[in-house]
């Protein structure tokens, strides 16, 4: 994110009209950059005007990779709260005007709070999205009906796949989890997350004829693992393969569960929120290494 062009040009105006010794213009930059930056300053008394001066660092700054982001702002803070006019060179000398130099500052006092003002905005506009986007669209009722006309098989397995990221993730809202719509990072498809007891859980949702095989799984797995403190819910509508469970537990840390089409009639029969659900799996998961159980017996499932 550049640093804004208008804010950069009246800062420069502010530091030529509050400062006449180049030696003041230097110490500025020096209590404001980094040594590297300074660089640019070498030899300023015999070569550099007080203008030029202020370029080159400007320069310098802005062809950073951080865009000097954070010099910057520091000088504008500096700037907008400067209340120093040295007589010597305002009245003595008549070196610098006082008038000019206070429309200068005020000029940038200004853009800063219109700046700060559309930033506010956006901040405001970000977090009302984020609110909407956690709402609930649809009904448990609504989601149930939903879920039990997709087993009609009027729609492709691909389509049933889709719909039912929609519905884990509605469910999510419904139980007041963050949900993080689906996305995709460094080549890979991830189909949504929910927050629970402060972890996202990347979702991985999967309608086929047959239970899932190991290498959907893995691959899944292999997602997961390859996050920060990754953790994963697999939801298979017709369950797992016989082997699948067991070479996922064996020796293995644990940071996935599973989820069949029996767990989330529970959900939508409301027998159980997905709250509750992900806790019954967690929990077995976390205490006795078992991450296919019935959510309300805590019993583990027959393969």
């Amino acid at each position: 994110m550049a640093f804004p062009s208008d804010v950069k040009g009246c800062m420069r105006d502010c530091i030529l009209s509050v400062m006449w010794k180049k030696e003041h213009i230097y110490s500025f930059f020096k209590n404001h950059c980094t040594q590297p930056d300074l660089k640019v300053l070498d030899n300023y008394q015999e070569e550099l005007s007080r203008a030029a001066m202020v370029d080159r660092v400007f320069n310098r700054l802005s062809d950073r990779d951080d865009g000097g982001l954070g010099s910057f702002r520091a000088m504008l803070k500096s700037l907008t709260e400067w209340s120093h006019f040295d007589p010597y060179y305002f009245d003595k000398l008549k070196k610098l005007n006082r008038d000019e130099a206070k429309r200068n500052l005020d000029h940038l006092r200004q853009l800063q709070e219109i700046r700060d003002a559309k930033l506010q905005a956006e901040r405001e506009r970000q977090e009302r999205l984020k609110r909407e986007q956690q709402e609930p669209k649809n009904t448990i009722q609504e989601l149930k009906k939903h879920f039990l006309e997709l087993h009609s098989g009027k729609t492709s397995i691909q389509q049933r796949g889709y719909e039912l990221e929609k519905i884990l993730l509605e469910l999510g809202r419904l139980s007041q989890l963050e949900v993080t719509e689906p996305f995709r990072v460094v080549g890979e498809q991830i189909d949504g997350a929910v927050k629970y007891d402060g972890e996202h859980y990347l979702i991985e949702a999967k309608w086929q004829d047959q239970s899932s095989s190991n290498e959907p799984v893995y691959q899944f797995v292999g997602k997961v693992e390859g996050k920060m403190y990754g953790r994963g819910i697999f939801v298979s509508i017709h369950g797992f393969s016989d082997n699948v469970v067991r070479s996922i537990v064996q020796g293995k840390a644990i940071k996935t569960i599973f989820v069949d089409g029996e767990d989330l009639v529970c959900v939508l029969e409301e027998r159980l929120t997905f709250r509750q659900l992900i806790d019954a799996k967690v929990k077995a998961a976390q205490t006795r290494g078992e991450i296919y159980i019935h959510p309300l017996s805590g019993d583990p499932k027959v393969l």
